[in-house]
């Protein structure tokens, strides 16, 4: 089974790469009516995989300082799902550094993984799993005081045990509603169709949000989107990301709250934690092909 996850993981993001972008889900006059009866989206960023311990041009550190300061709306705060213990992330000094300096920034630090390498939780064995959730909520907590409520598992991927290991250490999986596709690190990692990809998937967001699915909190209706910062593509872009984002708003007839991304710390946590799974047997929405691949890994 381990094998035919590996090679469905490869097939998805095979997928994800190919360009093959179908178009935005036309709006509908009945769908532009219930949207009125909703609240405005805000974004709510996250980012995967990071901190980048890089020493040339840092990617994670751009993307922090692009948050602060952009054309679109300084100070915005966002979630990172950290790698605690890769060398290639939070495990070393200039990551550990970079992890202080998010959360500085008054950003939100979650736990992604504590493995050496990305690993997909449910192939950790009990005693494994313990110590890598055990390592990351210390990690984390060192720096900020207190451990991680949120968790992102590897892949998306969770089964009823890692869903109960995460409960046990008080963390929330937080998935995601936008995924810009950024994922691939190591060769190819453009995004020529970027733009396309988050005007698709938003469109499919905005059917879910007409139809009253997602939840309103502080009387606006979280959206997720993530990106990776250890990817320097998406670092040299951020800042046109963040107007892509509001573009796929206006392109989907969908109304943004004044502030259209999170600038509170504390609001962006209470948003997070709303858009939790709270029950493992609750039907999940990824974008892409990722239902596909953990249906079919599951069977």
């Amino acid at each position: 089974m381990k094998s035919f996850a590996i090679a469905s993981a490869v097939l998805a993001l095979a997928l994800s790469l190919n360009g093959c972008i179908s178009a935005p889900i036309a709006l509908t006059a009945q769908t532009e009516q219930r949207l009125q009866a909703q609240a405005p989206i805000r974004f709510l960023l996250t980012f995967d995989d990071g901190p980048s311990a890089s020493g040339y041009d840092n990617p994670s550190r751009s993307v922090i300082a692009d948050l602060a300061h952009n054309p679109v709306l300084s100070g915005i705060k966002a979630v990172f799902f950290l790698q605690t213990e890769s060398s290639r992330s939070g495990g070393s000094s200039r990551g550990r550094k970079t992890m202080e300096r998010e959360y500085a920034g008054g950003h939100v630090l979650a736990f992604h993984t504590a493995t050496t390498f990305h690993t997909n939780h449910r192939w950790l064995n009990d005693a494994e799993l313990e110590r890598t959730l055990t390592q990351g909520a210390t990690d984390i907590a060192s720096i900020t005081g207190a451990p991680p409520v949120l968790v992102r598992p590897p892949f998306w991927n969770y089964d009823r045990r890692t869903f109960a290991a995460y409960q046990r250490h008080g963390m929330q999986v937080l998935l995601t509603d936008l995924s810009a596709n950024d994922g691939k690190i190591w060769g190819f990692n453009g995004s020529p169709r970027r733009r396309a990809n988050l005007y698709r998937q938003l469109s499919v967001v905005r059917e879910r949000i007409a139809l009253g699915e997602l939840p309103t909190v502080d009387g606006v209706i979280p959206v997720v989107v993530t990106f990776h910062d250890i990817n320097r593509y998406t670092a040299r872009h951020m800042q046109e990301y963040l107007q892509i984002l509001l573009d796929s708003a206006r392109v989907n007839g969908m109304k943004t709250a004044a502030e259209p991304f999170y600038t509170d710390t504390a609001a962006l946590q209470r948003a997070a934690l709303a858009r939790t799974v709270k029950d493992v047997n609750e039907a999940v929405h990824l974008p892409g092909v990722w239902n596909w691949v953990w249906d079919a890994d599951s069977h």
